[in-house]
């Protein structure tokens, strides 16, 4: 047979379209041409497949070979089709039975000796080919990630001789069995290693079991790190879809083995940070740390430190979540359904209202300070919490009641009221979701209508305070929002901004 067609996956962004390698033979002058919009990654596969084939002792065809990269206007790059333009080639020219590649699809980049190496991006693919029907063949170093897709077969391959004896019957290779190695929890760091900060632990506490955005403000040292690395392990365990989202991102981004699969991540990008390198970009568009936070917490320590420039990209992933990355070719949509915390200084020496009196910032530097944070993006954070400075106290042992088991197991009976309720957290409610489970009696609905008015906040916080106010009522196993929980859930709009 002249023609063969191997099935293979491209990558773009956290995606895996799929790809058709068509390998046709015909007379003519030696030659091999590769068409359908390779990069220089891919152009240069057909040295390493030549040498790789030659290696291996078959022979590669002295004809005038063509290959397709189907389709042609999808960029292609990397080596991740080293091994399904091997396998077209072979399977044109006869060496191996074109019928065995139909229900099959490939990927990895052959070494010249015919190893099989690893590629990012395995387990988008791995998901892709088991919603197709195919197996995957796949680079031995990364079939532990591809079997995180349960159902699918691997076939995991070290060498092209390997591949070849199993697709003409020689030695046929067995599906991969998952060692399991990739779903081991890591621990969390405990909330009763904080020291005090008794409201900040109940913001953080209201936070998880709503999924709210969170600013801590106050001075240098008080636990506003400490407490915002205690979210993640506050928050409800990844579902399997949620931890494939989580999963798939980390195949993209890294080679690094996916130890913490099962985890919410937690990251935490410096304050000099591009706007490229938050929400993601580049030529070829790449993740950003918005989208590695998908699924966890973003913390940003210093926010006013941030150009402000690049705050004001996260307004609209904090709302859809979801961030588009358009180019004059295409456009990327990366996930980017975060939890934002946020910590600052309540002025640029950072001790306003410190007990010390060490402050002597002028109130034209304290507005400048505080004027680096858009009113837009202040209204998208839900809880604005003071920090003060506790006591000095060394050696302090851990409290009791309030450590992150007990806590977490508050946050998860929430949040299975929310899911049988509305099936989505209080914070992602819509505006009809809003009016059929937050509504309010008519004498509440005045009072907290004239609250937000005195108080000058717009629509966006008033529904925002509603939210909370749900939530409290959740914590608390009951129906109706009652008047003290929208009175504590106006105490977080308490920011120093106002």
């Amino acid at each position: 047979m002249s023609l063969a067609i191997v099935h293979s996956r491209a990558q773009v962004g956290v995606e895996a379209p799929a790809v058709t390698v068509e390998a046709h033979l015909a007379n003519g002058l030696p030659s091999l041409a590769l068409v359908g919009l390779p990069e220089t990654a891919v152009k240069e596969s057909k040295d390493r497949v030549r040498s790789a084939i030659l290696n291996c002792a078959f022979d590669f065809p002295p004809r005038r070979i063509t290959l397709n990269l189907a389709p042609a206007d999808l960029p292609k790059d990397g080596g991740r089709f080293d091994l399904a333009i091997a396998l077209g080639i072979l399977a044109a020219s006869g060496q191996i039975p074109a019928t065995a590649l139909e229900q099959v699809e490939c990927l990895g980049e052959l070494a010249l000796s015919g190893a099989v190496r690893p590629v990012q991006g395995v387990l988008p693919a791995a998901l892709a080919a088991r919603a197709a029907g195919r197996s995957l063949v796949v680079p031995k170093a990364n079939a532990e990630e591809a079997s995180l897709a349960s159902g699918l077969c691997v076939i995991a391959v070290e060498h092209l001789l390997e591949l070849a004896a199993h697709f003409t019957g020689q030695t046929p290779i067995a599906p991969y069995q998952a060692q399991g190695l990739l779903r081991q929890s890591l621990p969390y760091p405990d909330l009763a290693e904080v020291q005090g900060q008794t409201a900040a632990k109940r913001a953080l506490l209201v936070a998880a079991a709503g999924s709210h955005n969170l600013l801590f403000t106050g001075p240098p040292g008080t636990g506003k790190t400490l407490l915002a690395s205690r979210l993640p392990g506050l928050l409800p365990p990844l579902d399997e879809q949620e931890a494939l989202q989580v999963a798939a991102i980390q195949s993209v981004v890294s080679h690094a083995p996916l130890e913490a699969w099962p985890q919410r991540p937690f990251r935490n990008p410096h304050h000099s940070a591009s706007a490229p390198a938050l929400v993601g970009g580049g030529s070829r568009p790449q993740p950003g740390e918005i989208t590695l936070a998908h699924q966890g917490v973003l913390f940003l320590d210093e926010l006013p430190e941030f150009d402000r420039k690049v705050l004001e990209v996260l307004r609209e992933p904090l709302e859809s979540g979801q961030i588009v990355i358009a180019r004059a070719r295409d456009k990327v949509r990366f996930p980017a359904r975060f939890q934002l915390v946020a910590a600052m200084n309540p002025c640029p020496c950072g001790f306003l209202g410190d007990p010390s009196g060490r402050c002597r910032c002028s109130p034209e530097q304290i507005a400048r300070y505080r004027g680096k944070l858009s009113g837009p993006l202040l209204d998208r954070i839900d809880l604005h919490i003071s920090v003060a400075r506790e006591t000095t106290a060394l050696h302090v042992s851990p409290e009791h009641g309030a450590d992150t088991a007990s806590s977490a197991a508050l946050v998860a009976r929430a949040r299975q009221r929310q899911l049988q309720r509305q099936g989505v957290a209080n914070a992602f409610l819509d505006l009809p979701g809003l009016r059929q489970h937050c509504a309010l009696i008519s004498v509440d609905q005045s009072w907290l209508e004239s609250a937000c008015e005195r108080l000058g906040l717009s629509l966006r916080a008033a529904h925002r305070v509603l939210k909370v106010a749900r939530t409290l009522a959740d914590l608390e196993q009951v129906e109706m929002i009652a008047r003290h929980h929208l009175a504590e859930a106006l105490q977080y709009r308490g920011s120093p901004h106002g």
